[in-house]
């Protein structure tokens, strides 16, 4: 019976491969630019889906440099145990035991031996988790669990799992409504502002967006911060963006978020479309807040659906750890811009 299961899920994963890849599809400016150095106070990340998982890798690996952390849609760390299967079964659709426990020691295994920061400085870090209701692809159980890791670690956890939304990143500017799942994954949920929480439990306080952003999306070149200058080799689009507000550019202090989108959610799949609605840039103006967009890209291997690494395609042993190809190619990013 579980054989039979895994061959639906393999089939459906490929069914959404196909259509995913079809969509819009964005071209690659002929002269990206480097990434510029600002003056950054403190960093935080957040994501969805396959990107809410690397952000909790992310801060875990790094929790160094990473204060905080906003994760929608995602579930604990090392969940998959470098296993497509394991992702799929415990991650995914809560078929198969995630053991928390062990997960927790394998991050003070790795936090022991060097391979990730010290997991005490989680301790007090704010973090967000949300979770939609009506979310049928990532179960909440993977949630749950994301929640009471960070608790056992310490963090201060603002926990979001009311609003009936499917799998999705919520924004007042998504598309889509809030109880559907499909291209762009950006859902309005009656004009929802999780945002606005989200901020405020990372940064204390936060003040309302402007109504529109006056600063500039920036594309850069992803190969020069790929570890062997290759984007593609690790599944990265050629192009990144970031969101620089004026008062950043010139030259006040400014926080920066990392911000990472979901499988069949990068910019060869839906253009700028997660730059441009994810609600962030328009609280970077008021909160001097810089928004790093990386991106992931689709290749017809491991990784079709252009997802985060968060399973170990590229390197079962490393991938959310120290050393991860991904990881380090957005660290490299993040201490370009001064972080």
């Amino acid at each position: 019976m579980r054989t039979t299961l895994l061959r639906r899920l393999r089939r459906a994963a490929l069914t959404l491969a196909v259509t995913g890849l079809l969509g819009t599809v964005i071209a690659t400016p002929a002269h990206a630019a480097t990434l510029g150095r600002y003056n950054i106070s403190a960093t935080y990340a957040s994501g969805v889906s396959s990107g809410g998982f690397m952000a909790d890798q992310l801060h875990v690996a790094y929790s160094g440099t990473f204060k905080g952390v906003g994760v929608f849609a995602g579930g604990p760390y090392h969940c998959a145990l470098g296993s497509l299967t394991t992702a799929q079964l415990a991650c995914m659709y809560n078929i198969q035991s995630r053991q928390l426990a062990s997960l927790e020691q394998t991050a003070r295994t790795r936090s022991a031996s060097g391979a990730i920061d010290n997991v005490a400085g989680l301790s007090g870090h704010p973090v967000y988790v949300f979770h939609g209701t009506a979310d049928t692809t990532v179960s909440v159980g993977s949630s749950n669990d994301l929640v009471q890791f960070y608790k056992d670690f310490g963090a201060n956890v603002k926990y979001d799992n009311t609003t009936a939304a499917a799998h999705s990143w919520v924004s007042p500017l998504g598309p889509n409504a809030c109880g559907t799942s499909y291209t762009p994954y950006i859902n309005n949920c009656g004009g929802l502002d999780p945002e606005k929480t989200m901020l405020g439990q990372l940064f204390g306080s936060v003040t309302a967006p402007a109504g529109s952003p006056s600063g500039s999306v920036v594309s850069f070149d992803q190969n020069a911060y790929a570890p062997n200058g290759s984007a593609s080799a690790i599944s990265m689009g050629a192009t990144g963006y970031a969101y620089v507000p004026p008062a950043c550019a010139s030259g006040a202090s400014c926080r920066l978020m990392v911000a990472l989108h979901g499988c069949l959610q990068s910019a060869g799949s839906v253009g700028t479309t997660f730059v441009t609605k994810a609600h962030l840039n328009e609280y970077g103006d008021t909160n001097n807040m810089i928004v790093l967009y990386p991106q992931a890209t689709a290749n017809f291997g491991s990784n079709p659906n252009g997802c985060w690494d968060w399973w170990g395609y590229l390197n079962a042993g490393n991938y959310d750890t120290h050393g991860g190809a991904q990881i380090e190619a957005i660290m490299r990013m993040v201490h370009a811009l001064g972080g």
